[in-house]
């Protein structure tokens, strides 16, 4: 019982210092790559606006907002992790996926704009190649 209790209290630190870094992460870092990339993009003729809901910020193209590139933090896991999402339309299929960009208090803290950055154009390939 002990070490349950242990290991709940361990989890819920993990889970408050991640949610400090990545609010920290958020607004210095994970916005300003978003804007920066969605402006780069229209230079090339590419419409995309970046939007924050709740604590994540997501590009999405003007044409449709159900549509989108998404950087979030999951506290759920036992490692919060960011998280890279996306959903793309495919016809009248759509096609989702995320995947973790890192993970652990350490790994969110020293997030960059270059790996946020390459990591969202990674992820906007299929966007761009229509």
């Amino acid at each position: 019982m002990d070490d349950a209790k242990r290991l709940a209290e361990e989890r819920r630190v993990r889970k408050d210092e991640a949610s400090r870094a990545w609010e920290r992460v958020l607004a210095e870092v994970a916005v300003p790559a978003f804007h920066l990339t969605a402006s780069a993009l229209a230079g090339e003729g590419l419409r995309f606006k970046v939007v924050t809901p709740g604590a994540a910020v997501r590009l999405t193209p003007e044409r449709g907002a159900e549509e989108f590139v998404e950087l979030a933090l999951e506290t759920e896991r036992d490692n919060p992790a960011v998280m890279l999402r996306y959903t793309r339309g495919r016809g009248r299929r759509v096609v989702s996926d995320e995947r973790v960009l890192c993970d652990g208090v350490g790994a969110i803290a020293s997030l960059t704009e270059e790996d946020v950055i390459g990591a969202l154009l990674r992820e906007l390939t299929p966007f761009i190649e229509r």
